[in-house]
């Protein structure tokens, strides 16, 4: 690195959730300094969050129209790099496109947008400009997924036959969203979330999952979306049969009202010659099922990893690496990618190893596809992108 890259954030108010995490994982490698932010739609919770996080008075925006304009305007070497966007669905799109538009890359939260077509031109105007556009799909961060796609790449597994991804929660199993819970608030409107509550939050990332490690892209879907919790608006629960363009078939289950679970993402890849299996609760160790000889088992931290898993990992074996670092990684990665860009280089397989606008707007496509499949009457539905 010549330089640290220069970040302004948009959303991530004290009161946030995921904007903490955000920052957590952008400072854990000293890469990405935090320069400026329009924290909050609320301007005393806007002043109030940017004066806790240092930031200087006259880089504590009340509007994301106003950081942008007044970042382009500064000289280059004081200016910011990136703007990550750590807003509800709706209001990722605007933000995105003034950014890009005004010479900035930007991190974004997922699902990219709140529809395929803002997604579509979110992706032109990224090919038009050059820019770099990271989408925080965050489980492909994690070290032992880099393995597991490294390995069916390799053929290691032959070619590829079946997915199953799963992704059950349970904290949506009331009606929480009408009893002061504010993150069920947005994520059950569909004027905030967009289309789908359960698989805009949760299925598109085990739906990014499958095709990351796989290197497949889905075809053909069959879903069944559904609205369990009475008085719900939204879908919180959703069954989906996969086609991949190798002829692969597979599964993908999301569910917000799977009582007494967290987050319990985990995949199974299978393969003429073995299997795949990675848990997000032992995010450390990826199980290698083999058809004629015992299973194996691999561990973070290990020397007999590929390049790609050991590029992301940070302790020796044993020391438990999580949510978080999953998450740093995903920002270093963009953080290298900046920097070789900045200095004419070109960025390294490794480096560019981030979810990117294409993947986003595979996700909007994976949602669109999805409410369309649920409520036609056919079986297969051709996913269209």
């Amino acid at each position: 690195m010549r330089q640290k890259i220069r970040m302004g954030m948009i959303g991530g108010g004290k009161d946030a959730f995921i904007g903490a995490v955000h920052r957590i994982a952008a400072n854990m490698d000293g890469l990405i300094e935090l320069c400026c932010g329009a924290l909050s739609i609320h301007p005393e919770t806007a002043v109030e969050s940017g004066k806790m996080l240092f930031l200087p008075e006259n880089r504590i925006y009340l509007n994301y129209e106003e950081m942008i304009k007044k970042e382009s305007e500064l000289p280059a070497n004081e200016r910011i790099h990136f703007v990550t966007i750590v807003t509800p669905n709706f209001a990722h799109f605007a933000p995105a496109m003034m950014a890009l538009e005004h010479g900035f890359n930007v991190v974004i939260e997922k699902p990219m947008t709140l529809t395929l077509e803002e997604a579509k031109q979110l992706q032109q105007k990224v090919e038009e400009t050059g820019l770099t556009l990271c989408l925080t799909h965050t489980y492909s961060g994690y070290p032992m997924v880099k393995q597991a796609k490294e390995m069916v790449k390799d053929g290691a597994l032959g070619k590829i036959r079946k997915i199953i991804v799963e992704y059950p929660q349970g904290w949506l199993s009331t009606l929480s969203e009408r009893e002061g819970n504010a993150q069920a608030a947005w994520r059950t409107d569909p004027k905030k979330s967009g289309k789908s509550g359960c698989i805009g939050d949760i299925g598109t990332h085990a739906g990014h999952l499958a095709e990351y490690i796989s290197g497949l892209k889905i075809t053909q879907i069959c879903a069944d979306l559904n609205i369990v919790v009475e008085g719900r608006t939204i879908d919180d629960d959703g069954n989906i049969l996969l086609k991949f363009d190798n002829g692969a078939n597979g599964v993908l289950i999301a569910s917000q009202i799977a009582a007494g679970e967290e987050n319990a993402l985990n995949i199974r890849i299978y393969g003429e010659k073995g299997g795949l299996e990675w848990f997000q609760h032992e995010p450390n160790t990826l199980l290698v099922k083999w058809l004629n000889k015992p299973t194996e088992i691999y561990r973070a931290g290990s020397g007999y990893l590929g390049d790609f898993a050991k590029h992301n990992t940070r302790t020796p074996g044993g020391h438990p690496e999580g949510l978080l670092e999953a998450f740093a990684n995903i920002y270093r990665n963009f953080a290298l990618t900046l920097d070789a860009k900045l200095n004419n280089e070109t960025p390294t397989p490794q480096m560019l190893d981030f979810p990117n606008v294409y993947d986003g707007v595979r996700g909007m496509a994976l949602i669109e596809n999805a409410v369309a499949s649920s409520a036609s009457e056919q079986k297969w539905h051709t996913f269209i992108v």
